[in-house]
């Protein structure tokens, strides 16, 4: 790296944690620390000042967050074999403060030694200000057909994650106007294999699903923290603003930041926008897994207010959090930001999503196939061969600390970061 770009570097930092006023909102009752951190220092321990700072403002659970003097970021990681290792294990002990009341543990409980269950770090810059939507694994669509079982006529659809939508558009529409065309009742959509990936085909998918009555209806919301949506989070006036393409864009005479982001809940709320597809379909029979998760299980939870959502497998992974990028030094930090909501205002599936029928997932399934287990029990109990009964309290407490983090490496994240965050009109 030249002096020069290193001298540039160390002074966006300074700047970011330059002296000023420290003051008590009493809205959202956070301490506006923008400013607390020493004005000397190494480029470590500017980094490790920047993120806690940033999670001050930022983080969705930053109400439970010390202050800095407490947390002392530069002491606490003063021994860490490694820089990054630092930081790691600084956003995880940020990650590990908000307890969920419903289990005694936290939010972001590590299934893996210091490894938050959501937020994340890793090296290279974010391309803006955009959401990690889940990991994409395979194709759009794995399987399709239309399966008529005496008078009934149901729809089967396999989806595998949810690529960018530009790329898989087509594929999606003619999948669901061929099976449109048989108007089924019921369908039957499998996600057992669904990590998610881009929240705009999720989004896209819900609507070949929904029926054009849903048209206006709440689809979701995201809702940051207070700091956030009173434009308290002044720290994000240091991160620029992209567009979809990656460049900065001029606001009000000047370059966009996203401190200038709307972050209140009806700025982000998302609504049903009919596409083509189905029309016709009253319930839906979803098979999960426990590598459903993220958007695969925001689109189930949109569809819940609207249609009779029964869930068949195993319980999915429990993700119903979302983030932003923000780059600090030569580093992308994801902090979980905000929650995201169905129309009900339901988002506590924190530990997945439980299914109304338990099947094991089997090995290698033939997808599509009558006599795959899980399909097989999904028309069952569309026959009324199989009775579900009324869920049990389920027994919050018992954690699978067994579950695999689904966390992306530094190749696998890229194209997976969507700019949806949109600026204040």
């Amino acid at each position: 790296m030249s002096e020069c770009k290193f001298v540039k570097i160390m002074l966006l930092l300074f700047l970011m944690v330059a002296s000023s006023a420290c003051k008590k909102d009493k809205a959202t009752n956070i301490k506006e620390e923008e400013i607390v951190s020493p004005t000397t220092g190494t480029r470590t321990q500017f980094t490790l000042d920047s993120i806690f700072l940033y999670a001050r403002q930022v983080y969705l659970w930053n109400d439970v967050l010390p202050d800095y003097n407490t947390f002392k970021p530069r002491e606490r990681y003063n021994n860490a074999q490694s820089e990054i290792g630092a930081f790691r294990n600084e956003l995880f002990d940020i990650s590990q403060f908000k307890l969920n009341q419903a289990t005694g543990k936290p939010f972001e409980i590590s299934y893996h030694s210091n490894v938050p269950k959501y937020s994340y770090l890793q090296s290279g810059r974010s391309n803006g200000g955009g959401t990690r939507a889940g990991a994409i694994n395979g194709a759009a669509v794995l399987a399709n057909r239309t399966i008529h079982s005496g008078e009934k006529v149901i729809a089967y659809v396999a989806l595998g994650s949810f690529p960018a939508l530009n790329s898989t558009k087509l594929k999606l529409d003619q999948v669901f106007n061929e099976i449109a065309a048989d108007k089924p009742t019921y369908l039957v959509l499998d996600l057992r294999e669904n990590g998610g990936g881009y929240v705009e085909t999720a989004e896209y998918v819900a609507n070949l699903i929904a029926p054009s009555i849903l048209n206006g209806e709440i689809m979701y919301s995201e809702q940051f923290n207070p700091t956030l949506q009173n434009g308290k989070a002044t720290i994000l006036r240091y991160q620029p603003y992209l567009d979809v393409s990656g460049k900065t864009i001029i606001y009000n005479g000047r370059l966009a930041t996203l401190a200038d982001v709307d972050y209140t809940e009806n700025g982000n709320t998302y609504r049903f926008s009919k596409k083509e597809g189905l029309e016709t379909i009253k319930g839906i029979y979803v098979i999960v897994s426990g590598e459903t998760a993220s958007a695969s299980e925001l689109l189930i939870s949109c569809l819940k207010p609207y249609f009779n959502v029964k869930l068949i497998g195993e319980k999915t992974y429990g993700k119903p959090v979302g983030f932003f990028g923000i780059n600090i030094d030569q580093y992308s930090v994801y902090l979980s930001s905000f929650l995201i909501k169905n129309a009900q205002g339901w988002s506590d599936y924190f530990n997945g999503m439980e299914p109304d029928l338990n099947i094991a997932m089997p090995t290698n399934p033939i997808l599509g196939d009558d006599e795959e287990p899980c399909l097989k029990s999904a028309l069952a109990i569309i026959n009324g061969k199989i009775q579900l009964q009324p869920k049990k309290s389920a027994s919050i407490s018992k954690l699978n600390l067994n579950k695999k983090p689904l966390l992306l490496n530094d190749k696998d994240s890229i194209g997976m970061i969507e700019n949806r965050l949109k600026l204040t009109h």
